[in-house]
């Protein structure tokens, strides 16, 4: 942690922000809605790649050197590894993004939702108004994030570095990470469904996967209109429901025998749509790095994490500061990893969480088959 920052506050500056760090930390969210169903738990690990000291070693590096402060590994299904609190209700960050894009799958197939018609004819628009070629963008390219529109969203998640001038490119020519195009993503989804986001998810995810720690009462929206009409839609779950979630992908859409999300759409949402080189681009890698994806409808897949087998067609989900649901079917794996962080980290006055690339190390280490 950084406390510099301290020195440049006054005492009154100092005593507000504990005031609403306290106030942050004292608010308990509410309790679930209903009872859930658990995993099953293994009682032994024969037959699961698995040793006991080799989980000892997880644990004792977590403690040790990471802020993590809730993981799940699912092993075909059941608890291989629990670590830390996994009930615990936190922020999921940009996570939200992946659990989107399974919503979407229903209203994409039964024609309610049209990749191909533009934000323009759906009525997306901004108070300073959008430009026609902006509008021309189509519901595709806003889940790839490929739109072309570049206005600052209500949230961060904005690439300054790689943003361009507005009206610059057509709409699917340049990728570029911005919440605005996610944000509008789940505007288009209530537009269409008739329906909160939230809904749909406990319509959908919460109540048929028997999400343990699912209340819709902690779900919350952020607005900022001074930036954007659209606000970005946070999800508030715990680490045993996001490795449900995480499940239902490995399950190709099934659960408990029962078909919940299209097999289809599961294949479309984890296929490369933006190549690896792209990625690499804008954000700095090449070849040599050792940790590269590519990027589908809202899920970030694997296409080399140090050349070994293991990960070969895996994919995440991955928010800010230590969220991530992991998928890796040839070790029919998932991985489900929370670090709550604090509102003076959010804030960005101190330094703390997870970092992707502690991430990735920790998953390598630790999941891949040992030789």
């Amino acid at each position: 942690m950084n406390y510099t920052f301290f020195n440049k506050l006054n005492v009154k500056g100092i005593f507000i922000l504990s005031l609403i760090t306290i106030f942050n930390f004292s608010c308990n969210t509410s309790k679930p809605q209903f009872a859930g169903t658990a995993f099953e738990k293994y009682k032994a690990l024969d037959g699961t790649d698995f040793t006991q000291q080799r989980l000892d070693s997880l644990t004792n590096f977590l403690k040790d050197h990471l802020e993590t402060t809730g993981m799940i590994i699912l092993k075909d299904g059941k608890i291989l590894y629990e670590y830390g609190d996994t009930k615990e209700i936190s922020f999921t960050a940009s996570c939200r993004k992946s659990i989107l894009s399974i919503l979407y799958g229903k209203y994409v197939e039964n024609g309610t939702i049209d990749l191909n018609q533009t934000i323009g004819e759906i009525g997306i628009d901004e108070d300073r108004g959008l430009l026609n070629i902006e509008k021309s963008a189509t519901v595709d390219h806003i889940l790839n994030s490929s739109s072309g529109v570049f206005i600052e969203p209500v949230n961060g998640g904005y690439d300054k570095k790689n943003i361009l001038e507005r009206g610059s490119v057509e709409p699917g020519e340049y990728f570029v990470y911005n919440n605005w195009d996610f944000n509008v993503a789940g505007a288009i989804l209530e537009i269409k469904s008739g329906k909160s986001i939230y809904q749909d998810l406990e319509e959908q995810l919460a109540i048929p996967l028997g999400f343990q720690d699912w209340n819709i009462k902690n779900q919350k929206k952020k607005h900022k209109k001074s930036k954007s009409r659209y606000p970005a839609y946070h999800i508030y779950i715990s680490t045993r429901d996001m490795a449900k979630i995480g499940q239902l992908i490995l399950n190709k859409g099934k659960w408990n025998g029962k078909q919940i999300v299209s097999e289809k759409w599961i294949e479309t949402i984890t296929t490369p749509v933006i190549p690896t080189k792209v990625i690499n681009e804008r954000y700095g890698g090449n070849e040599s790095s050792p940790y590269q994806f590519s990027y589908g409808y809202l899920w970030w897949l694997i296409d080399n994490f140090k050349h070994h087998p293991d990960f070969e067609g895996a994919y995440m989900a991955r928010g800010w500061g230590g969220q991530y649901i992991t998928v890796l079917p040839k070790l029919r794996v998932v991985v489900a990893h929370k670090c709550k962080v604090s509102t003076l980290v959010k804030w960005g006055l101190l330094s703390g969480g997870v970092s992707e690339y502690e991430y990735c190390d920790l998953i390598y280490d630790f999941i891949k088959t040992q030789e």
